[in-house]
């Protein structure tokens, strides 16, 4: 085996990744704790070199993915999310760079693609954008409808909730959320216009409860499709790997029959 393979078996080996996620989480604490001005003062140059040394950690991770894999480390893209952190961190803390600094917690992410649970909600997440997308669209619509509706409807005695358009969508957003929409905007407006629940009723109904619930399923269809096609392909991993032990069975049984069969012609040879 060449050098790159050796060093590629040991990077993506499963100890080093157990040690590279066990220094991520390590970093994430010691980022946190960087934030305290009261540790900073007392640890403040330990801090520092723990944080440097993180670092290097990640650096010299990188540089020997990059020299085991060449061009196929940009293939992932996990590599080429940690190459970009690591370079942003490399950047040189002048001319407000440094705030760029703190997106090596940005790292912590990775914890997500060796552990299986996390990976499934990400997939499935990601597999319901499509969808989704459509079930935002809707939303828009209603949205807009009912912010040119409630505009008109109470914008003269409301200016500061339903003045303007974008006043209008941003309270019937509060509304959505749930967020102190009773006592804090509907019934003031229904103090003026009493029958104003015809509208922020059915409004919170359509929103609130059907079209986050069609959010929230797609979701959930998406996780469970991403589980199922995970199981699927272990399972034909499974397969695969039993039916070539079978044919390495079969290829032993039958050079032991041939083995067999040249022994017997020759003892019959002899005795002939």
């Amino acid at each position: 085996m060449t050098l790159r393979g050796r060093i590629d078996l040991l990077v993506h080996g499963r100890t080093m990744q157990t040690v590279i996620t066990g220094v991520i989480l390590f970093n994430a604490v010691i980022l946190g704790l960087e934030t305290s001005a009261t540790v900073m003062a007392r640890v403040g140059p330990l801090i520092l070199f723990l944080d440097g040394l993180c670092l290097a950690v990640f650096v010299i991770e990188i540089a020997a993915k990059l020299f085991a894999r060449g061009p196929r480390f940009f293939r992932d893209g996990w590599n080429i999310f940690d190459f970009l952190v690591i370079g942003i961190a490399l950047l040189p803390a002048t001319q407000g760079l440094s705030v760029l600094r703190a997106l090596r917690i940005l790292r912590l992410l990775r914890i997500v693609s060796v552990t299986p649970r996390l990976r499934r909600v990400v997939e499935g997440f990601l597999a319901a954008l499509p969808g989704m997308a459509s079930v935002f669209l809707l939303m828009g619509i209603i949205f807009y409808i009912g912010a040119v509706i409630a505009t008109k409807l109470f914008g003269r005695s409301f200016p500061q909730w339903f003045g303007t358009l974008g006043e209008s969508a941003y309270s019937l957003f509060q509304v959505m959320t749930l967020e102190s929409w009773s006592m804090g905007i509907v019934r003031p407006v229904m103090e003026v216009y009493p029958n104003a629940w015809l509208f922020f009723v059915p409004f919170i109904l359509m929103t609130t409860f059907a079209v986050m619930n069609l959010v929230v399923g797609l979701i959930v269809n998406s996780m469970q499709e991403a589980h199922q096609t995970e199981e699927n392909e272990v399972t034909v991993a499974y397969r695969d790997e039993v039916l070539a032990r079978l044919d390495g069975i079969e290829r032993m049984l039958a050079e032991t029959r041939a083995t067999l069969d040249e022994d017997a012609g020759r003892q019959d040879g002899k005795n002939g």
